[in-house]
């Protein structure tokens, strides 16, 4: 990435939107390699800190009312339009894959040598591994969705 584009990507970049990892890798490659833009970067961060800090002088008054109605107001009820996480579809995919690759995985492993020096006990570590991987995963899965289940099968 030449310097303009660089630039031009850190001005418009967004504090409650992360830039993309591939992005913020190729920018904080070119700065670590380019002592203007790095510099350029540090003015802007001072900027920041002090249009924070202490370009507004605080006002008592103000923040006092914001409060107090904001204290009154207990019963607005905020949904944001993206939820946090991964989406149904999204853990189902990671759901199969999960499925897939642990059934997979002892494709290339010899179970009847296995089995004739250790014994069938080694099928008990095993079946733990998977057993517990699947549980946590249905947990974790569960517990992130647990009013969309709820409401998508009237638990209520």
């Amino acid at each position: 990435m030449d310097c303009q584009t660089v630039m031009d990507t850190v001005y418009e970049a967004e504090k409650d939107n992360p830039l993309p990892i591939l992005t913020q890798l190729s920018i904080d490659l070119h700065l670590l390699c380019c002592p203007d833009c790095s510099g350029e970067l540090r003015n802007l961060q001072r900027l920041e800190e002090i249009m924070e800090i202490d370009f507004f002088p605080a006002s008592p008054d103000f923040s006092n009312r914001i409060m107090e109605r904001l204290h009154g107001e207990t019963s607005i009820e905020v949904k944001s339009a993206v939820p946090a996480g991964f989406s149904f579809r999204g853990w189902i995919i990671i759901g199969f894959f999960v499925l897939f690759s642990l059934s997979s995985s002892f494709f290339g492993v010899n179970f009847a040598e296995i089995a004739g020096a250790e014994g069938l006990s080694f099928l008990l570590p095993v079946g733990l591994t998977v057993g517990v991987i699947v549980t946590c995963y249905g947990a974790l899965f569960i517990g992130s969705h647990l009013k969309e289940l709820s409401t998508r099968f009237r638990l209520r």
